[in-house]
């Protein structure tokens, strides 16, 4: 058995999604002063790699919390992405469909996750059609993970993408970091979300299992 830790670092001057004030780390006791360490942590839900729930958007969908701890671990399949795809089409993810179907997470794998802490990370990164969005949740399984910022685009003002997701019950791992020479298709993920009342979104440490 392997484990692969997918999971971008939090720290104070990491990337944050546009709008998203940083993370800030206050040291609260030291071993100088008081004989231990103890660390004030401050930032959003929805920082780093993390987990979105249809709470993020519906006014009535589920919060993380309501969730049990097995919606946030099982079968994955990774679907690597070809370069330089801007829009990620039904049709291209149709061959891959028994797979999708035997499976409780499906992962997608562009590279965007090269271009963390760049510029870049938040600008014209691939985005599923609506169609490829519709496919995937007739497949039925417990989420999505990418190693993109989003399953809409940035500049965005509906949100299509999560809406549809979230209104099949299904969660979102966003910000995933794949290992340099990452090469497997077929394992297992955990993303716990910390356990928190009213949990929209959390960060987690997510971890393929081979």
């Amino acid at each position: 058995m392997k484990l692969y830790d997918l999971t971008h670092p939090i720290h104070k001057n990491m990337p944050v999604y546009p709008g998203t004030p940083q993370p800030s780390f206050e040291k609260k006791a030291t071993i100088i002063s008081e004989g231990y360490r103890e660390t004030k942590l401050e930032f959003f839900s929805h920082i780093g790699t993390h987990v979105d729930a249809p709470a993020h958007m519906l006014e009535d969908g589920k919060f993380l919390e309501q969730y049990p701890v097995s919606k946030f671990s099982g079968k994955a399949f990774i679907i690597t992405i070809p370069a330089k795809t801007q829009k990620i089409e039904k049709k291209f993810l149709e061959q891959f469909h028994a797979e999708i179907t035997s499976s409780e997470f499906v992962l997608l794998k562009t590279g965007w996750y090269k271009y963390w802490e760049t510029e870049k990370y938040f600008r014209n990164f691939p985005v599923l059609s609506t169609d490829a969005i519709k496919f995937l949740i007739s497949c039925d399984f417990k989420g999505i993970g990418l190693d993109m910022p989003s399953v809409d685009p940035v500049e965005s003002t509906t949100w299509e993408n999560h809406f549809l997701l979230f209104e099949n019950d299904l969660i979102i791992i966003e910000n995933l970091n794949f290992p340099k020479n990452f090469k497997y298709s077929e394992g297992e993920i955990s993303c716990f979300p910390i356990n928190y009342s009213g949990a929209d979104g959390s960060p987690v440490r997510a971890v393929f299992r081979v």
